[in-house]
């Protein structure tokens, strides 16, 4: 469970965290209000604090092609340990939507002509490492938002060529982590450590790393990440805290002309969207019945009165799993946008 409380000021201005029961004792006295901030609760002082005195705080990030490890530490407190589910769909898709669109021209169809390749001799990210990346740097900038953190420290992911067929210049993976790194330096500045470094300080300390990788354990990265840390702020060379939040990015289905596979009878149905009966997908609202949940899919179920009538489905915040898929929108109160889940481990 979650140790300490972020604090930020009337103005959003990450403060130093506290510990729960005094961020009790302020939201009692009406000093504080408690809200949450992408599943951790944090609270804003509603006084001006009488001081604002700040401690070098690290964030550790140690990527990784599955999964990857974020801990927020000081010189005396380990504040958060985060293990967070890297997007891996994106290159899939785009292999799916090329096919479909070759597909399409060789068929007895109007279409428009292939348009001039106009990102030739430009530098670009493709998209399955733009994806990667991009929310590597939302989790940095959510984290930086409510901890006033002093110094981003990475492990340095090197980049090795197929064959010798490409230099640094033409791997995807250096591309997108330069790109991050030019990103993240705009909210803190950075440090590097090579893997290398990161297994001899993580071993100096007498600490272990699981060799399975998709544990939900403290052990599986989160020991790297506070291995980052530990090396740019120091304090103890031992966690003393192995909770994790496990966050998984919400996968969204973009709107389509019609289904790839047709249902019986030749229907071609629509597809996707981030739209369900006016809630935006992933958002956290209230139910009645199933209580705190975000929002799924959508669905026509017609009545004599209602034509037109649209259900949603509604998914669990901690596993995914769908609650139900005939929610009526009436029912339904909104709490905030979202666009993934969380949920605490160990």
């Amino acid at each position: 469970m979650q140790k300490s409380v972020p604090v930020v000021d009337s103005n959003q201005i990450p403060l130093m965290p506290t510990k729960r029961f005094r961020a009790d004792k302020w939201i009692k006295s009406g000093k504080a209000t408690g809200f949450w901030k992408k599943g951790i609760f944090c609270v804003r002082l509603n006084v001006e604090p009488s001081a604002r005195n700040y401690q070098p705080i690290a964030c550790g990030i140690d990527p990784g092609s599955l999964l990857e490890g974020y801990t927020i530490a000081s010189s005396f407190h380990q504040y958060l340990n985060i293990q967070a589910h890297a997007v891996d769909w994106v290159k899939k898709h785009v292999t799916t939507r090329r096919e479909m669109r070759r597909n399409r021209r060789y068929r007895k169809a109007p279409c428009r002509q292939p348009r001039w390749n106009r990102l030739a001799n430009k530098i670009r990210l493709a998209p399955s490492t733009k994806a990667r990346w991009q929310w590597k740097l939302r989790i940095a900038t959510w984290l930086s938002k409510i901890y006033p953190i002093t110094v981003f420290v990475v492990e340095d992911i090197k980049a090795t060529s197929r064959g010798g067929k490409w230099g640094k210049t033409f791997s995807p993976l250096q591309v997108g982590k330069d790109w991050f790194y030019s990103q993240l330096q705009k909210l803190a500045p950075v440090e590097l450590l090579q893997g290398h470094e990161t297994a001899e300080l993580r071993n100096r300390n007498g600490l272990t790393k699981s060799k399975n990788k998709m544990a939900e354990v403290f052990s599986a990265h989160c020991v790297d990440s506070f291995t980052l840390a530990y090396s740019a702020v120091g304090g103890k060379p031992l966690p003393s805290n192995q909770n994790l939040l496990i966050v998984t990015p919400l996968r969204f289905h973009r709107r389509q002309l019609h289904r790839l596979e047709h249902a019986p009878g030749h229907i071609r149905s629509r597809y996707g969207g981030t739209i369900s009966a006016g809630f935006k997908r992933g958002s956290i609202v209230h139910h009645p019945k199933w209580g705190l949940t975000y929002v799924g899919g959508e669905m026509l179920k017609p009545t004599k009165r209602e034509p037109e009538r649209k259900v949603i489905s509604l998914h669990s915040i901690e596993t995914g799993k769908r609650l139900t898929q005939s929610a009526n929108p009436k029912d339904i109160k909104f709490k905030t946008y979202n666009t993934w889940r969380t949920k605490w481990a160990g």
